[in-house]
């Protein structure tokens, strides 16, 4: 059993001045996450409106399996033309581990 998680920093538009504007930008990323059937969710820079931590997790019984989920997951987030993605950290836990 592997488990692999993500954690993207995103930098969102000018517009995002308020909480709601930030929302707006960061739901329909997570849900065309969980579309790869991943857990998705913001976690960070909750209170930030300009920037947003979205944090993907996974569990599969290949590590590459794993490593082709976060590359797709990650490829949607650089993808989208309204945020910038500034940074991406990546874990894989096997069950040595």
């Amino acid at each position: 059993m592997y488990t692999g998680t993500a954690l993207f920093d995103l930098l969102l538009p000018g517009d995002s001045r308020s909480l709601k504007a930030k929302r707006s930008y960061v739901r329909p990323i997570v849900a065309a996450l969980r579309k790869f059937e991943v857990s998705a969710a913001e976690v960070g820079a909750l209170d930030l409106h300009g920037r947003a931590q979205i944090a993907v997790a996974l569990v599969a019984s290949e590590p590459e399996h794993v490593g082709t989920v976060l590359d797709a997951c990650e490829r949607l987030i650089a993808g989208r033309p309204e945020v910038e993605l500034l940074s991406v950290r990546r874990r894989l836990h096997g069950a040595d581990d």
